[in-house]
């Protein structure tokens, strides 16, 4: 999607934001990770009626986020029988002509029917997971992520009457990957495992009342568990060529977080035009108990000798809990047939973060003429996102102890104990030190879009716009020195970041069964780098080097991305997609992984990529179970012209491979055979 950035590490970035800042709500109930905001819970694609990804939006009921919001509502349960069995066939893996095991394997089946006629439906989707992700850059066997799991998606509609249906949802996905961080520069015994097992059950009650309100009422509950380890005990090596050793940090987490909601939306009246009024509440409460623990950190110059050692100290016993409570209310008014204002006002309060915010939200969408062939939009918001956890309680962490040493192996000087401390900085300039689990502040964003979009003819669309968005009070962390003062590694909530776009995008359909989109996006993202997602999210970083304010890695200047669905006679279908866009960026470090230079101002090479997916259904009437059903083969090639699309590069300026890159992303093929509906 134009303005939805995936970087090498697989980091999402929406408006500048990685995807921790953001929101992921399936059928209005939050489902990401309760302690890092990290979208970790897959929903089986056969579930998924329809997907929306919001880069701003003028509605009060939404908040929790600072970055983009997605939505996704799941299909209704039907009260006709029907089945789907998808991709059941495993893919092969192919090593000079050989079959070598599985690459990857992952059914899915979706069933759906009544359980009490006109009265009680359901609908199952459950998928299977078995991915042997190839690494490129890294020798065959090992070069593989392999990620294991499954996911239940299971839903349940009660029709109690023409007035109210009650909808239960269930969500199951334990999933476990390993060597989950291996690139050309980070082997194998390196790498960390991720593992997590959860449950989600939420309830929705919907009545509509004489009058033509709409009460929601809505619940979630959420269990969510997630580990991290490396492969052994001996110390982790960081190199001037990469790592080596063992991956130095063990993680567990046992979060949960309860979801209340309710929503009323009036009738419409009129006054001055129309109004459609809504108001409501919200009552989320997170918590999580674990533990972190670290063995030592050894950074060695490019000789082999040693120039720096970490060590840890402490327990890590790690939890916070936060309880928010939020009220909104918001009014869709139409004065003309022309014009629509979308207004309304949030307030919400944090146990752990900020104890009273509010949020006004305004949008504006005007047709100018009687054609409608042109639309004017317009919105302007303040968005509060949710305290991570890991920041509650930040100063639970084990110590860091450094010490630095000269090439024949002698220490420079007694080591240094780094304390973990959090300061708040108040409006006042005043620096304020919360007790823990307090931390009186949560980061925020101002974002305003400008769109204009243009009907030339029913067969041409052109849609131009502009956003801006700033995000302050993030949580960062950074190591200080200061004489007169114990060294001392500070959260701090002076973080911020900004992000400016402009995209256009032309939709043209030449045919009634041909679609094709093209987008230009450009871009600009800065940014402090030592968030705490950059630096503890899905894993901690070894070394921790003074904070700096630069470009982010998300930041892609320029993109241009065109995508289309072409349906050709007996039932074939073209799908490509065309993404090209400046190389992302990385830092020149030198041996102790400081900075040379600015950071993040270089490049790799541009980014360019074919992607075609081709698929033919059959009808086969001759099997009685799939008569009703087409059979739906498909074929796809990834990176159809081999561009090579370096994904590592050597970044030290000590290692006498500097500059050059490694990983490069050759073409790939994948296959499917789908029965559907």
């Amino acid at each position: 999607m134009p303005g939805v950035v995936r970087t090498p590490d697989g980091r999402i970035s929406v408006k500048g934001e990685v995807e921790n800042q953001g929101l992921l709500l399936v059928d209005s109930a939050e489902m990401v990770d309760p302690v890092t905001g990290a979208f970790s819970i897959q929903i089986p694609v056969d579930a998924v009626e329809s997907l929306s990804v919001y880069k701003t939006t003028p509605l009060a009921d939404y908040g929790r986020f600072s970055g983009g919001l997605t939505t996704i509502d799941t299909k209704a349960p039907s009260g006709r029988f029907r089945y789907e069995l998808n991709d059941f066939l495993p893919t092969p893996r192919i090593k000079s002509g050989h079959i070598v095991g599985i690459a990857d394997d992952e059914p899915r089946l979706y069933l759906t029917g009544p359980l009490v006629s006109d009265r009680l439906n359901f609908s199952e989707s459950l998928e299977y997971e078995l991915n042997k992700q190839p690494v490129r850059g890294l020798a065959f066997p090992d070069n593989e992520i392999k990620t294991q799991g499954f996911n239940s998606f299971t839903s349940f509609q009660y029709l109690r009457s023409t007035r109210q249906v009650v909808s239960v949802n269930l969500d199951a996905f334990p999933r476990r990957k390993q060597f989950a961080n291996i690139d050309s520069l980070v082997p194998k015994p390196a790498a960390s495992d991720y593992g997590q097992r959860g449950l989600s059950a939420g309830v929705i009650d919907r009545y509509l009342f004489d009058s033509g309100a709409i009460l929601t009422s809505r619940f979630q509950f959420m269990e969510f568990d997630s580990n991290g380890h490396g492969q052994g005990p001996e110390p982790m090596l960081v190199t001037p060529e990469g790592w080596g050793g063992n991956f130095f940090n063990a993680y567990g987490r046992d979060g949960n977080q309860q979801d209340l909601g309710e929503t009323y939306q009036l009738p419409k009246k009129d006054w001055l035009g129309g109004h459609e009024l809504r108001v409501g509440a919200e009552a989320v409460r997170r918590s999580y108990s674990g533990t972190s623990l670290s063995h030592p950190v050894l950074i060695e110059r490019q000789d082999g000798t040693l120039a720096e050692r970490i060590d840890f100290s402490g327990p890590g016993n790690l939890g916070a809990t936060d309880t928010e409570v939020a009220f909104f209310a918001e009014d869709h008014w139409t004065p003309r047939a022309n014009l629509a204002l979308d207004y309304g006002l949030r307030f919400s309060g944090q146990s752990v973060g900020q104890p009273a915010a509010l949020a006004p939200r305004l949008g504006v969408v005007y047709a100018p003429g009687s054609s409608g062939h042109t639309i004017l939009r317009g919105d302007v918001g303040v968005f509060y996102d949710r305290v991570p956890l890991l920041a509650g309680d930040f100063t639970g962490n084990p110590q860091r102890i450094v010490t630095y040493f000269d090439a024949a192996g002698v220490a420079l000087g007694p080591p240094i104990v780094f304390q973990n401390a959090y300061i708040k900085v108040a409006e006042n300039g005043q620096q304020i030190v919360p007790s823990h689990n307090r931390l009186d502040s949560t980061p925020h964003n101002v974002t305003w879009s400008l769109e204009g979009e243009h009907e030339f003819t029913p067969a041409a669309v052109l849609r131009v716009s502009y956003l801006s968005s700033r995000t302050y009070q993030e949580f960062i962390l950074n190591p200080l020195q200061q004489p007169g003062t114990p060294p001392t590694l500070l959260l701090s909530n002076t973080g911020i970041s900004r992000y400016n776009e402009f995209q256009t995008t032309l939709r043209l359909r030449p045919a009634e069964r041909a679609d094709i989109s093209i987008s230009y996006v450009h871009s600009q993202d800065r940014g402090d780098l030592n968030t705490l997602a950059a630096l503890l999210v899905p894993f901690a970083s070894p070394v921790i080097v003074p904070n700096a304010f630069g470009a982010l890695p998300s930041d892609v200047p320029n993109r241009v991305i065109t995508w289309s669905n072409l349906r050709l006679p007996r039932d074939w279908t073209l799908s490509p997609v065309f993404d090209v866009h400046t190389g992302f960026r990385y830092s020149a470090l030198d041996v102790y992984q400081n900075y040379v230079g600015a950071p993040d101002s270089l490049h790799l090479p541009a980014f360019a990529s074919l992607d075609l997916k081709v698929t033919k259904d059959l009808r086969v009437t001759f099997l009685p179970w799939v008569r009703s059903h087409k059979i739906r083969f498909g074929f796809t090639v990834f990176n159809l012209t081999n561009h090579s699309n370096p994904r590592d590069v050597f970044n030290n300026v000590a290692s006498p491979l500097f500059a050059n890159f490694a990983g490069f992303q050759h073409r790939f093929y994948d296959a499917s055979v789908d029965i559907v509906y």
